[in-house]
C-alpha cells in the first residue's frame, strides 16, 4: 500500500511542465511564419501580383507587407529605437527576392528572439505578441488569395498519416 500511495504523489511531479511564457511566443512565432513561408514558397511565381480587388496588395505585396512586421519585431526585440518602417515591395519583384527576404528576415528574427532574457516574457509578450496577431490576421488573408485562384493552402491539404 506504502508504494500505490509514493506512486500516486510522484506521478504529478513526473508529469511534463507547461512551457514557459517565453517558449510559448517562440513555438507560436516559428508556427505563423512557417504557414507564411510555406505559402510564399508554394503559390506559382506567375501569380505573385494577384490581387483580389485592384485596390489591394498582390500576393507578393501582402509578403512584404507581413516580413515588414517580423523585421520590426527583431529590431524592436534588440532593444532598438524603431518604427514600423515599411519594407518596400517594389524593391522586390520576382518570387525568389520576396521567399528570400521573408526566410532572412524570420531567421534573423528568430536570432533575436532567443537572445530575449527568459524573465523579460513574464514581464511584457510585445513585441513578438502583436507581430504574431499582425502576420495571422495576414495569414487569413492570404487563404483568400489561395481560395480565389482555385488552390488549397498547404497547411488546409490532407496530411499523409504517421
Amino acid at each position: 500500500m506504502p508504494l500505490l500511495v509514493l506512486a500516486a504523489i510522484s506521478a504529478p511531479a513526473q508529469q511534463k511542465a507547461p512551457p514557459t511564457p517565453a517558449k510559448q511566443i517562440s513555438n507560436t512565432f516559428a508556427y505563423v511564419n512557417k504557414n507564411i513561408l510555406d505559402m510564399a514558397q508554394d503559390f506559382p511565381a506567375e501569380k505573385y501580383d494577384f490581387r483580389l480587388r485592384p485596390e489591394m496588395r498582390s500576393f507578393g505585396e501582402v509578403i512584404v507587407h507581413v516580413t515588414s512586421g517580423i523585421v520590426y519585431a527583431a529590431k524592436k526585440g534588440r532593444g532598438e529605437n524603431v518604427n514600423w518602417d515599411e519594407i518596400d515591395p517594389k524593391a522586390y519583384t520576382t518570387k525568389a527576392q520576396i521567399v528570400g527576404l521573408l526566410q532572412k528576415s524570420i531567421a534573423d528574427a528568430n536570432t533575436t528572439l532567443k537572445s530575449v532574457p527568459e524573465e523579460s516574457f513574464t514581464k511584457n509578450l510585445n513585441p513578438w505578441l502583436s507581430v504574431i496577431e499582425h502576420s495571422g490576421e495576414h495569414y487569413g488573408l492570404l487563404v483568400a488569395y489561395y481560395r480565389a485562384n482555385g488552390m488549397v493552402p498547404p497547411t488546409s491539404r490532407p496530411q499523409p498519416k504517421k
